[in-house]
């Protein structure tokens, strides 16, 4: 899988790069392991207090898809435990993404299937709401409404939503990114010239004090730097 050896802020980059909105999951939906990653289409469901919709939404899933468990980020119940998560790695989906709390930390650990959520509480769905219309359509996290459009990328810096008629130019931009980042990484490791160096920084001041306008990502792109995009 090509995202294997990038990370989300390369895709960040590429969507700034393209001109594409960046959208991240708000910064407290994290991996339940560090290290755990997810890349695959979005396969969303708005839960009100059952988990019918989830058990749903798995019933039409692909091999791959990231469940993206839409709990309106509430902090007095979680939506997924084991139960879920094992139904979810059984029919082979990629991972699961929680705008919410999941509980029953220590067997979703064992289990293994990525989980990206807020946090965890014990308890779990405390009432039942009507299903609204298009639950299995989209789902909503932080600002952003996901769905079978998108993909999903999450790795230890966070979650990314990405179009997925564009994913791969993103992915051929980010890789991009991540090569001529790497080759300055290797320069200042190898002491070769500094970063300062590598991106002509003293010829940046010297035009800066004669064109105020210039800004520093106007210049890193005249001389193909990647520290900004």
């Amino acid at each position: 899988m090509r995202f294997d050896d990038l990370t989300t802020p390369h895709l960040a980059d590429a969507c700034i790069r393209l001109g594409i909105p960046v959208r991240c999951a708000p910064a407290e939906v994290q991996a339940l392991v560090p290290g755990q990653r997810v890349f695959g289409r979005a396969l969303p469901a708005t839960h009100v207090g059952s988990v019918d919709v989830f058990l749903e939404a798995i019933e039409f899933a692909l091999p791959g898809d990231i469940l993206v468990a839409d709990n309106g980020g509430r902090r007095d119940e979680s939506c997924i435990g084991d139960l879920m998560a094992q139904e979810a790695a059984s029919a082979g989906l990629g991972g699961i993404v929680i705008w919410g709390l999941h509980r029953d930390t220590a067997d979703i650990t064992a289990i293994g299937i990525p989980l990206f959520s807020t946090g965890s509480i014990p308890t779990g769905p405390l009432s039942v709401s009507d299903r609204p219309d298009g639950a299995l359509d989209s789902a909503r996290v932080g600002e952003w409404v996901v769905g079978p459009a998108d993909y999903v990328a999450g790795d230890d810096d966070g979650v990314l939503f990405l179009p997925a008629d564009r994913i791969d130019e993103l992915l051929t931009t980010a890789e991009g990114i991540r090569d001529t980042e790497r080759r300055q990484a290797d320069l200042i490791r190898d002491g070769g010239p500094t970063l300062r160096d590598q991106v002509r920084f003293g010829a940046y001041l010297e035009a800066r004090a004669a064109n105020p306008a210039l800004t520093f990502r106007e210049h890193l792109r005249a001389v193909g730097g990647e520290i900004e995009v």
